[in-house]
């Protein structure tokens, strides 16, 4: 039974004050799993009361919190019964009266700027866009956000990104604010921070809190009530923190809750069988295995309509790895840990500096030609060799995903290095077992929760016995007995001779590190103090450009020979180019004609299609052929000048407020396109695992075609992956029942707007004229 969809119109009341949340006999089943994870769940919270949601690893509590926000069915598909209120009426039927935010607030990110994201949720309530800015802006203050509302969104840091969703659900006013796992990835300084706010806020507002964390230690004094979900998914202890604590603390531990005062549990003492051909303890006890010096890595962020953007993620940076022993890399949030990593097990080219691993670790070459004393660096290694020495544990664990079942992501490395099949398939067994995925074996592992997946990913990366091990974050989501598998597993490998390097904020890992290396976050270059002119293109709209570009779909029809196709195409070339020309002061724009060539680059392999296919068919007349292509290149160029131009957010806002077309559909078009930018990081992390496991085509053009097929397949699933996320976020802050809305930004049409399309009605009347003069 469900409650009633009644609809509150948005700006019927003020939300001031927490509301009472009402779950009754919640049960949810995701498809593909044989049990429920959330099974008969009751619970009613209070008005204004703080819960602190504590379970075992995997046990719903994210669930749980996605069902009081109403959300569950937004990105999931299972069977569901029961149901959850706030204030009497279903969650959503005020929109944005429940904030949400995610474990991974970046995944919620709707906007370029940081004062467009926070302002998303008021658009979707038809608040006049003159009452936005202050509003954002008051929101903004008070979660400690000091930057311009016009700064980047991918400029900030782990805790500032955690501020910005805590903004983006507080700006709606909510009477529930859902927290899933606020401070898992932060250092203790800027998680410290983030509670300070959250506690703020929920005392000034009188808001219900529920949120969920594995580490109790920091909340108690925030909350006033301990609620404990089973690993059944049921209802295991409640009450007042501290009694709750007291009376069930020592089965509470025992069942995998992090109960403040009791030990840290030891990391189990695994023992693995040794791989066959393994290269772990290939190299001496003690002896460097990998080391790094003065390396430095930056990293370039892309985005359509804007030039892009460089960072310097280390500077300088010396880092060694020895047989035998855990280096433990700290720092705080933006320090460069994982950048340095990656780039000490050749998964990056450092820009500078020099990355060397032990020779008896090195490929023998002399089969390429190459003598063996000639070493290349390991980022130059092929698949197959670099996945013998090094394994990686992603911080996005769902990326290192491969195989079909969990047990085939595990056996992938050791079968793709041709270990033998019956004592690989031991090893991987052994692994499950001991990380608590024995169970899970012939699931599907896109469809295990977070922590279940970075088991996987540990299990996965040690199954072939690697010489380095490089796990970034390794414990974060796991409660104390899944802990305990994770790091025995990393002291086994360590145990068989493998160098470990893990970045983390956990103290029992830093503990137990044989060295600890400290980061801080680099300086970044100072910027240009002279201002880049903007080219001519830059100054149009989003919406006169798409015109301009779509301009050229008639000119099929009326070009009939290769003369008037070079004399059209002629026409667009001096169009683009002029409209690449950036007049004024200031420094020049780099890339804009090597970005169109870029873009054009694809194209190629289209037109010569197309020219071949004509020439064959057209009786191999040279003419046929080259006026076909001509035809495709005149549809092409100017799609290939304008794209680098189209702001999505911009577009978005001129496509509703002009053109007048439905608000929903255009704000998720908008929103999909400014996720088309993460493309190209998706496509190099999911080319990475591939590299790092042994699967990765470094020879052939048949195998690399082949290999395309199969990451762009994964490339869809991460799509969907991240498409859910931002699904959910967005519902939550009223998406869901926005069917008219208001827009935060402007859509003026200028005079750069009326000369852009008038250069698209020119090509068209040029391609009239040549139809006309020329044969």
């Amino acid at each position: 039974m469900r409650p009633r969809a009644e609809h509150v119109e948005p700006g019927a009341y003020a939300v001031c004050s927490g509301a009472e949340v009402r779950v009754e006999n919640l049960t949810w089943r995701p498809f593909g799993r044989a049990r429920p994870v959330l099974d008969h769940l009751d619970l009613t919270i209070a008005p204004g009361e703080r819960v602190l949601l504590a379970g075992p690893s995997g046990s719903g509590k994210s669930t749980l919190l996605r069902a009081v926000a109403g959300l569950l069915l937004t990105a999931d598909s299972g069977e569901l019964d029961g149901a959850a209120t706030v204030g009497g009426l279903a969650p959503q039927a005020v929109p944005g009266s429940v904030g949400l935010v995610l474990q991974d607030p970046g995944a919620g990110v709707v906007a370029s700027t940081i004062g467009r994201d926070v302002a998303f949720g008021l658009e979707n309530v038809r608040v006049p866009s003159s009452e936005m800015p202050p509003r954002v802006q008051a929101v903004l203050d008070e979660v400690g956000l000091t930057m311009p509302a016009d700064s980047s969104p991918t400029t900030l840091s782990g805790g500032e990104s955690q501020r910005l969703a805590l903004a983006g659900a507080l700006v709606m006013e909510p009477s529930v604010l859902l927290l899933d796992e606020p401070t898992a990835m932060l250092d203790a300084d800027t998680a410290a921070g983030v509670r300070a706010v959250v506690a703020d806020v929920v005392d000034r507002r009188a808001l219900t809190l529920v949120v969920v964390e594995h580490r109790l230690d920091e909340w108690l004094d925030l909350v006033d009530r301990l609620v404990v979900i089973s690993a059944e998914g049921s209802v295991l202890a409640d009450g007042e923190p501290r009694r709750v604590l007291a009376e069930h603390g020592e089965s509470l531990a025992a069942q995998g809750i992090w109960v403040p005062g009791v030990p840290d549990p030891e990391p189990l003492d695994i023992a693995l069988e040794p791989a066959p051909g393994g290269a772990a303890g290939s190299v001496g006890h003690g002896r460097v295995v990998a080391a790094a010096t003065g390396v430095r890595v930056e990293h370039r962020a892309r985005r359509l309509g804007e030039p892009s953007r460089d960072t310097v993620a280390v500077d300088g940076a010396d880092l060694d790895a020895r047989a035998g022993r855990t280096v433990a890399l700290v720092g705080p949030s933006g320090a460069g840990k994982s950048s340095l990593m990656t780039a000490l097990g050749g998964l990056v080219a450092p820009s500078a500096g020099t990355v060397e691993l032990a020779l008896p670790l090195t490929p023998a070459e002399g089969d390429r030609g190459t003598a063996r004393d000639r070493l290349s660096p390991p980022h130059e290694w092929a698949s197959t060799d670099l996945a013998r020495v090094v394994a990686w544990v992603p911080q996005r664990a769902a990326t290192s995903l491969v195989g079909r079942t969990v047990r085939d992501d595990v056996l992938t490395t050791p079968l793709a290095l041709g270990h033998d099949p019956e004592a690989a398939g031991r090893r991987a067994d052994a692994l499950l077992s001991s990380l608590g995925l024995a169970h899970l074996a012939a699931v599907d592992p896109r469809q295990l929760s977070g922590g279940e997946q970075r088991r996987l990913a540990m299990a996965s990366a040690v199954a072939h016995g690697p010489a380095l091990v490089l796990a970034d974050e390794p414990t974060v989501g796991q409660d104390r007995l899944t802990w305990a598998a994770v790091t025995g597993v990393l002291a086994a490998a360590r145990d068989e001779g493998s160098a470990v390097v893990v970045t983390t904020h956990d103290p029992a890992v830093v503990d137990d590190a044989d060295r600890v290396v400290r980061l801080e976050p680099p300086a970044q270059p100072p910027p240009d103090p002279e201002p880049e002119r903007r080219s001519l293109l830059a100054r149009v709209g989003p919406l006169a450009l798409l015109a301009a570009a779509l301009c050229v779909l008639p000119l099929p029809a009326l070009l009939d020979s290769w003369r008037q196709g070079l004399l059209v195409l002629g026409v667009e070339v001096l169009l683009g180019l002029a409209g690449l020309l950036a007049p004024g002061s200031g420094r020049a724009p780099q890339g804009r004609l090597r970005g169109v060539l870029r873009r054009l680059a694809p194209a190629t392999l289209a037109v010569l299609g197309v020219a071949w296919s004509a020439w064959l068919l057209g009786g191999r007349d040279l003419e046929v052929a080259a006026g076909a292509a001509l035809r495709v290149l005149c549809l092409l160029v100017p799609s290939a000048v304008v794209v680098g131009f189209l702001d999505p957010e911009q577009l978005g806002d001129h496509l509703a407020q002009r053109v007048r077309l439905p608000a929903r559909p255009v704000v998720a078009a908008t929103a999909a396109l400014q996720r088309v930018q993460a493309f190209d990081t998706l496509w190099t992390e999911l080319m990475t695992t591939r590299r790092v496991r042994g699967t990765r085509a470094d020879r052939g053009p048949a195998a690399r075609a082949r290999e395309a097929v199969v990451v762009t397949g994964g490339l869809l699933v991460g799509a969907l992956g991240q498409a859910s996320a931002l699904a959910l976020a967005m519902d939550a802050r009223g998406f869901a029942g926005a069917t008219r809305r208001t827009w935060a930004g402007p859509a003026p049409w200028r005079l750069p707007d009326t000369l852009a399309l008038a250069g698209g009605l020119l090509v068209v009347a040029a391609a009239v004229a040549a139809r006309l003069t020329l044969t």
